[in-house]
């Protein structure tokens, strides 16, 4: 008869726990609140939404670093902490944009905001372990929160987005379990730290399954980040959300789904495996280059935003296939710029938007022409976001960029950095296009449209915020690479 194991609480370290408990516990308090009393005003829920998540960011800056917890399957390292930094920060600024005018479907359920906190604590869960159970367990989590949310918005085409999204998901959820089971078969582990040290040792045989797992690590991490050719679902996604939601999917989820590909494709580029660097090589330039050639020929700027997300997802992913310290500190300084530049343009369509339907998109570039003689401020706001991510100097994304291209050629991936460059000079087409609507075009006849007509103080504070950051980003960028060195070289442990 086996003896009964005692294991101490403080062995546990319950504190790695406390961020997800916070955004789960806040999930369930906004669900008891509704089932206590019905029809609350929506604003309450979205200040309780609010009011966890500083909590949650809170509780992130007094876990200590460099520790696991709960029976090992939690890891907090340096890239815990940035991804779990980055989630929470963006999940708080897009939750503040429904504080809209207009009173849209989804924003009068409770749900929504108790799936938007499970959402939150699911994807924490995936960056702060390298247990692929739990990783799985963060990934599905987040996932199902979000097919609901995308449904919940009263139009045919999210009903469409929704059930594109959920099929699209389901097969990337099948590959991350066929693949984690290979990884499993040849190391007898699910952490991928001791996956790594078993295969090394091992020498990466059979190579034949080798390869296998890791193409379906590829396609189930690439439909996160939406990388070509797991990008279909991406344009219709975003078309049958709002602005809002469609700017949260372009910022949250491909960070959480980077830290995972950070850690699980460091062993194995390390290795200089050909055949995976050929791989993830062909993935990164054909990501950022077919996904430019798209955006080129959109009608709607919300598509075409979509398709530039995909680009910036390949453009960022050139910093796993590299694999220093310096292309992963690139990494996230890239996508905390990218984060507030991108968050400025969602809500700047989300601030035009209105609950009639004319037709089947709602941002047409022809919606917007002639801003800059009916609303100067607008344009020049988006004009700056727009300069920002085609990368022109001085807004915040041309450093963003440049750290990006410079990782590269110190680590002798000349070809690689003269593709990005290219393509940033192509995308650069697409984002002036709008500006060319807006200043160079007369506003069209009988046109009612109001750029901040669904703007309340709270969203024009959230541009603000991001405006600020979009222009002055030359003042913030050695802080912020000084923050994320600093916890990229703690990471790993």
């Amino acid at each position: 008869m086996l003896a009964p194991v005692n294991v101490s609480l403080d062995s546990l370290h319950i504190e790695t726990l406390i961020p997800m408990l916070i955004a789960i516990g806040g999930a369930l308090v906004i669900l008891v609140a509704d089932l206590a009393k019905k029809n609350l005003d929506k604003s309450l829920y979205i200040m309780m939404t609010v009011i966890f998540l500083l909590l949650d960011l809170g509780a992130l800056f007094q876990t200590d670093l460099n520790q696991r917890g709960f029976f090992d399957v939690m890891l907090v390292d340096g890239l815990a902490v940035l991804g779990q930094l980055i989630v929470i920060l963006g999940s708080l600024l897009f939750v503040i944009l429904s504080f809209s005018k207009k009173s849209f479907h989804e924003y009068l359920y409770a749900e929504y905001f108790a799936f938007y906190l499970f959402m939150v604590a699911g994807f924490q869960f995936m960056v702060a372990s390298d247990n692929l159970i739990l990783i799985f367990v963060g990934l599905e989590t987040s996932s199902l929160a979000l097919y609901t949310m995308i449904a919940m918005h009263n139009r045919a085409t999210a009903l469409e987005a929704a059930v594109k999204y959920f099929t699209m998901g389901a097969l990337s959820a099948g590959m991350f379990a066929f693949g984690s089971m290979i990884l499993y078969a040849l190391s007898g582990s699910v952490e991928i730290s001791k996956i790594a040290e078993v295969m090394t040792a091992g020498g990466f045989e059979p190579m034949a399954l080798v390869i296998v797992a890791t193409a379906f690590m590829i396609g189930a991490f690439g439909f996160k980040m939406a990388l070509v050719p797991f990008h279909t679902w991406v344009p219709d996604v975003y078309e049958g959300s709002t602005a809002a939601l469609a700017g949260f999917m372009s910022i949250v989820p491909k960070i959480a789904a980077l830290v995972v590909t950070i850690r699980l494709f460091e062993f194995l580029l390390q290795s200089e495996i050909v055949w995976v660097e050929i791989m993830i090589y062909a993935l990164v330039v054909l990501t950022m280059t077919l996904a430019n050639i798209w955006a080129l020929v959109q009608d709607d700027v919300k598509r075409m935003l979509a398709y530039s997300s995909i680009s910036h997802a390949g453009f960022v992913m050139a910093a796993v296939l590299i694999g220093t310290t310096h292309a992963n500190s690139a990494l996230f300084i890239y996508w905390f710029l990218f984060l507030f530049t991108n968050l400025g343009a969602f809500a700047m369509l989300w601030s035009s938007r209105s609950k009639t339907n004319e037709g089947r998109y709602d941002h047409t570039f022809e919606k917007f022409s002639g801003l800059i003689k009916t609303t100067p401020l607008a344009a020049f706001l988006i004009a700056i976001f727009m300069l920002s991510l085609a990368g022109v100097p001085p807004f915040s994304m041309f450093f963003g960029k440049m750290y990006m291209i410079s990782s590269a050629v110190t680590s002798g991936y000349m070809t690689l950095a003269i593709i990005m460059a290219l393509n940033s000079a192509i995308a650069a087409y697409y984002y002036l296009k709008i500006i060319f609507y807006m200043f160079f075009k007369e506003p069209l006849a009988n046109a009612e449209v109001d750029p901040m007509g669904n703007a309340t103080l709270s969203v024009k504070s959230v541009i603000g915020v991001a405006a600020f950051f979009t222009i002055f980003g030359i003042f913030f960028v050695n802080p912020i690479m000084e923050m994320v060195t600093y916890f990229v070289y703690t990471s790993g442990y």
